[in-house]
């Protein structure tokens, strides 16, 4: 794929010049529109040889090597084109079609070699999605068991939160697990997933698409659903998922209410039935692996009218609100203003020495923990300094707070916003492109849109506290020379 400028910093184009590259074959370019295209100019401007895909290449053998380019950047596509992650069904059966025996159980239908793919499976998946019956049923982890890298976000869904009290999930030692609801659903069952640190979100109407629509928001690419046949059912019926891989396994259970791994939809012709696309067939040990998407990949090039056309069209409409901008995930338009973007910052310490932390967002988790008298709180300091990513980070200081909130130092509330406000202003200091694209927002609002964060984003409609957005603009002004004194304070008044 065409590299992304997600940093603003021109990395990608710059390592490959620098490098002595002579050619570059792209195999599809940029789906996300404000980077599209922009590395392939780079590019040949420096003078370097670009042939793309399907552009400048063409043969059968050339649109097999940009399929296989399309299918393996399928979530980032997805995200491009629609509202939802990219989304795959997994289940593992027997040939009769059973996911379980009569009983319920089902430990274990497909083989060894089988679920260690699963495992990797999960570690490409941004979270693993299950339903009330699976965890009522089954008490899974959903952990992805392959020796450590990327652990999943679990997710749970549930009309009634009619959920066991005690469960493998709760268990927010090694990741996090997220339980959305109905609206109103047991709310003192709520409070004890609370206490336990599991989040909760509420839905008016708890649907699949209503769902996937809200983790799209929060910036997830891929959701692997893991679930029972019901809820499988209500997922393929909403239209979110996109692809499904089955383990069938040579193997007969029997059972008149042995369970499938899809339950009704509403289907009596066999002329009804889905066909899957892009069909492929893997022997995994005594196992036969069926994969294929259910709906084509959505077009790498949507057809998308600027600002301009769209007003020609109906001077009513405008997509977007020129004096509102928002920001949250790194590879958005204005990415680089998040506390997650991988910036590098130099602070000084408690000593008068200056560290280096990966990220404003590595910075800010371990001062919760700064200058706390235990052992404990100091190796959380070091593994947060550590952490290889600002979202590993953020897993490890949100977590050890949740869990041992008396290691949080007595300041903290009062300072987190000064703490904050000092490691932004270090990284738009020290980032020449950054400040320029910082400044180049001057007369606009900006709005973290964090659909969760309530406190330093805006929230899912805008009942969020915003004070992220409030600190790069009161930054903004200083750099403007607005601020009347760069030592004062920060104000949070917008």
């Amino acid at each position: 794929m065409e590299p992304g400028d997600c940093h603003g910093d021109h990395s990608a184009v710059s390592a490959l010049f620098q490098g002595g590259v002579k050619r570059v074959v792209i195999g599809m370019r940029h789906p996300l529109q404000h980077l599209r295209g922009n590395a392939v100019r780079a590019l040949r401007n420096q003078g370097l040889h670009v042939d793309i895909l399907g552009e400048d290449l063409t043969s059968n053998l050339i649109e097999d090597a940009q399929r296989e380019c399309l299918l393996v950047n399928a979530p980032l596509i997805c995200r491009a084109a629609s509202r939802v992650p990219f989304s795959v069904l997994k289940y593992a059966m027997t040939l009769d079609g059973k996911i379980a025996a009569s009983s319920g159980h089902a430990s274990w239908i497909s083989c060894k070699q089988s679920r260690n793919l699963v495992f990797e499976l999960r570690g490409r998946s941004d979270a693993v999605i299950v339903g009330g019956n699976t965890v009522r049923r089954d008490n899974p982890r959903l952990t992805a068991r392959h020796g450590g890298g990327h652990m999943p976000m679990r997710i749970v869904m549930t009309q009634t939160l009619d959920l066991p009290e005690e469960a493998n999930l709760w268990d927010m030692a090694e990741v996090s697990t997220i339980v959305v609801t109905q609206r109103g659903a047991r709310r003192s069952f709520q409070k004890l997933l609370a206490s336990k640190g599991v989040e909760v979100v509420e839905f008016d109407i708890l649907t699949p698409r209503e769902v996937m629509e809200y983790f799209h928001d929060r910036g997830y690419l891929s959701i692997l659903w893991e679930c029972g046949g019901t809820l499988a059912a209500s997922a393929i019926s909403s239209g979110v998922i996109h692809k499904v891989y089955a383990f069938v396994a040579p193997k007969i259970i029997g059972g008149k209410n042995a369970p499938s791994p899809v339950g009704d939809l509403g289907m009596v012709e066999m002329t009804q039935a889905l066909n899957l696309i892009d069909v492929c067939y893997e022997q995994v040990g005594p196992d036969m692996l069926i994969s294929g998407f259910l709906q084509p990949l959505p077009d790498m090039i949507p057809v998308i009218p600027s600002r301009d056309e769209t007003f020609v069209v109906d001077p009513t409409v405008s997509p977007y609100e020129s004096r509102i901008i928002f920001f949250y995930k790194t590879w958005d338009l204005y990415g680089a203003l998040s506390n997650f973007s991988p910036h590098p910052i130099q602070m000084g310490d408690e000593n008068g020495d200056y560290v280096t932390w990966l990220s404003v967002e590595h910075y800010y988790q371990a001062h919760k923990f700064v200058g706390v008298d235990d052992p404990m709180a100091q190796d959380c300091v070091e593994r947060i300094k550590s952490a290889k990513s600002p979202e590993e980070a953020a897993r490890i200081g949100r977590s050890m707070q949740k869990q041992k909130p008396n290691l949080i130092r007595s300041d903290w509330e009062n300072i987190k916003i000064d703490v904050m406000y000092k490691a932004l202003k270090c990284k738009f200091s020290i980032y020449p492109h950054l400040k320029t694209m910082l400044l180049s927002t001057a007369g606009s609002v900006l709005v973290e849109a964090s659909p969760h964060d309530l406190f330093w984003g805006g929230g899912r409609e805008g009942e969020g506290l915003n004070y992220l957005g409030r600190l790069l603009m009161k930054l903004r002004s200083e750099f403007l020379g607005e601020s009347s004194s760069s030592s004062e304070a920060p104000s949070l008044t917008v």
